[in-house]
């Protein structure tokens, strides 16, 4: 067969959503636009010119802005941490002070600061932020390490960020703009950093890759714990490799002429910058003998270039530079401490803009999970051009592992875009694009390979909706889970006990019996945040058919209800209730056909679609008024969505018997046979409800 080759994807470019966040304070602007050479340019962002004077009054500033801070930790003013980048001033100013693209974004990591204030120019934000006060630049939800304005975001993760940046520089494809991701050298031992240097290369996106490359961990020496060379990682990605040291006279020149090649050319570039810094890694952990110091020291790039500069004229900025910290240090104490008005109880607002005008038609006669799947998919692509599809092999004549993306890439080949094996990479690409505006459903092959993503959906995805005023992550992660096929311990796995209880994420879990494929345009257009949606493999083969369920009245309470809603069945004043989900079903119901026809009990089935959040007001709230309940789930039921709603009915004061039926903590065999054994079957679930009554 032919090779056919995945097109690199050529989507239109879109104006790009900013997280919102407040202006600097007046008073401190006022005093910053008087500093020699400093004006506002783009977006209200710092335009630092490449004159010795303009350049060592703005790292003169970011200096003593870190020396402000830690003299705030020891007045008992911070807590938590900091990591302040005392030595490497100019070298947190080179590359994002030639970003002069309104749409250029900035990822930084927890050494963050000196990116941070020459983006932004909000001293007063940083330090109140850093101190927990309410004019802090996010309100003290973010500190030292967590930082959002604009399109800058930072994050205390090593190499975290660095998927993410591989998607908004995709987004940015074309633009003119371009993103630059800043990492340390100890960030090198990071496989995220691999994957996304191999998606910005495979998609050429404009992606910079910042090395600050300053020889020592926290305290462990870089030397001995990365292997060959440095520069070298790059050009084996066939990337634009470029190496400059921060005590050359025409760094920052050299550094914005690196920044200008990645916008010209649109492509991916990897620089490394020689830097040392003077400060401990973060507040007091320095156990550097005194004669590497003196030698840092001595090499100190700031203090040369002071010296280059007339004594009288440097005595003038410092002057000026030591009255605006006293001013950033009054306002910032000045700051009432961050509180909530209402502490909330969960990051979910009302979906606003709930788009009911493109009709999504109904299930065709016959039409199976699989079949209406791919229809909610190729509807979201013909009438949603936001839409975008990632995943493993998705593209033709495959069609994705269980074929649910067949004949989509025929039709839409720049936005169906088949990746390689990276599923931590393609997770936190997908949160890039989700934060530039696009609707990305990724597809994980398998269930069982969640875990790979674990970080980027955990410490990433919820946390800019958690955290930052319109921080939206309009993301759907597609997978195909559960067991019953013979596929082994890592590809039968059903982990929703994992992810029911990770804050933030929705996780849908459709049936055959739920309009899976309105649920998935639902979770796309109408939910902007992240969701897991979870597929069961023998439910692809089902036909889809409501077969008389009807839906629970959704609780005014209950986030998402209405859109991913839960179904019932049977006898409203049963002998027993039974509540199940996603590919269980067909199996329940066997038992309640069983139980009906052997034992004539009262049988009612009860179908959540969505299990985090726990849908409590209705589904807790109908429970509550049935004699006898009965979860039964194909997850190990332990620690998990059984184990909750057994928790909810036991603190809303339940009378009845409960019991809960899942698969045990041991690994899924692969023989048919021993499968069988573990995952609860219709004889055994029949048994335990029987043995309860």
């Amino acid at each position: 067969m032919a090779r056919r080759s995945n097109p690199t994807p050529t989507f239109p470019n879109m104006i790009l959503a900013e997280t919102e966040c407040p202006p600097p304070a007046a008073t401190s602007e006022r005093r910053l636009m008087a500093l020699p050479g400093f004006e506002r340019g783009h977006h209200g962002r710092p335009r630092i010119g490449l004159g010795e004077e303009d350049l060592y009054a703005y790292a003169h500033l970011i200096r003593m802005t870190e020396q402000l801070i830690l003299d705030q930790f020891s007045r008992g003013l911070v807590s938590g941490t900091t990591h302040t980048c005392l030595g490497q001033e100019l070298t947190a100013m080179a590359v994002v002070r030639a970003l002069d693209h309104p749409e250029d974004a900035v990822l930084s990591n927890h050494r963050n600061h000196g990116h941070f204030l020459t983006y932004s120019g909000d001293f007063a934000g940083l330090v109140a932020e850093i101190m927990g006060r309410e004019a802090g630049v996010c309100g003290g939800h973010g500190g030292s390490q967590h930082l959002a304005w604009r399109h800058f975001h930072s994050n205390g993760v090593q190499g975290g960020m660095l998927g993410i940046g591989a998607g908004l520089a995709l987004a940015r494809k074309k633009s003119g703009a371009l993103v630059a991701a800043i990492i340390g050298d100890g960030t090198l031992g990071q496989g995220l950093l691999y994957e996304s240097m191999n998606l910005a290369s495979v998609w050429q996106a404009p992606l910079l890759f910042v090395v600050e490359n300053n020889g020592i961990a926290q305290t462990t020496y870089t030397c001995d714990t990365i292997g060959g060379n440095i520069e070298a990682r790059g050009a084996a990605f066939g990337l634009r490799t470029w190496t400059l040291a921060d005590d050359d006279p025409h760094f920052c020149r050299k550094a914005a002429a690196v920044v200008a090649e990645v916008r010209a050319t649109q492509r991916p570039g990897f620089l490394v910058l020689d830097t040392r810094r003077l400060g401990p890694h973060s507040k007091g952990d320095d156990l550097r003998d005194d004669e590497e110091m003196d030698g840092i020291r001595g090499r100190d790039p700031l203090a040369a270039l002071g010296r280059r500069i007339d004594p009288e004229r440097r005595a003038a900025i410092e002057a000026r530079n030591t009255a605006f910290i006293d001013e950033i240090r009054v306002i910032a104490n000045a700051s009432p401490e961050a509180t909530y008005s209402q502490v909330p109880e969960h990051i979910f607002r009302p979906a606003s803009g709930v788009d009911s005008g493109k009709a999504f038609p109904a299930a065709a006669p016959g039409q199976t999970v699989r079949q209406r799947l791919n229809s909610a998919l190729r509807f979201l692509l013909e009438t949603e051009p936001r839409t975008l599809l990632l995943g493993e092999d998705l593209h033709e004549p495959y069609g994705g592992a269980f074929k649910v993306t067949q004949g989509l890439s025929a039709d839409f080949p720049d936005r169906v875009i088949s990746t390689p094996i990276s599923e931590a990479g393609i997770t936190g690409a997908s949160i890039g694009l989700a934060l530039a505006g696009y609707r990305p459903v990724m597809e994980v092959m398998f269930a069982d390979f969640l875990t790979l993503c674990m970080d980027q959906i955990y410490n990433h995805a919820v946390k800019f909706p958690g955290m930052f005023k319109n921080g939206a992550v309009p993301l759907v992660i597609r997978t195909p889970c559960g067991g019953r096929r013979g596929y082994g311990p890592t590809h039968s796995q059903s982990p929703e006990h994992l992810f029911s209880s990770v804050p933030g994420l929705t996780m849908v879990y459709g049936s055959h019996r739920h309009d899976i494929g309105r649920l998935l345009v639902d979770a796309t257009l109408n939910w902007p945040y992240p969701v897991l949606f979870l597929e069961h493999k023998l439910l692809y083969g089902e036909k889809q058919n409501p077969a008389g369920y009807v839906e629970l009245p959704a609780a005014a309470g209950d986030v998402a209800a209405h859109l991913f809603p839960t179904l019932r069945l049977g006898d409203d004043d049963p002998d027993v209730t039974l509540v199940t989900y996603g590919g269980m079903l067909p199996v329940v119901e066997a038992v309640a056909e069983r139980l009906k026809q052997d034992e004539e009990l009262a049988v009612e089935i009860v179908v959540p679609s969505m299990l985090a959040p726990l849908p409590k007001g209705s589904l807790i709230g109908h429970l509550l008024r049935r004699r006898r309940v009965v979860t039964v789930e194909e997850s190990h039921h332990e620690y998990g969505v059984a184990a909750e709603i057994a928790a909810a009915l036991a603190e809303r004061g339940f009378r009845g018997e409960l019991l809960r039926i899942g698969t045990p903590p041991v690994p899924i065999a692969s023989a048919r046979s021993l499968e069988r054994q573990i995952l609860p079957g219709e004889e055994s679930i029949a048994e335990r409800i029987l043995g309860m009554i």
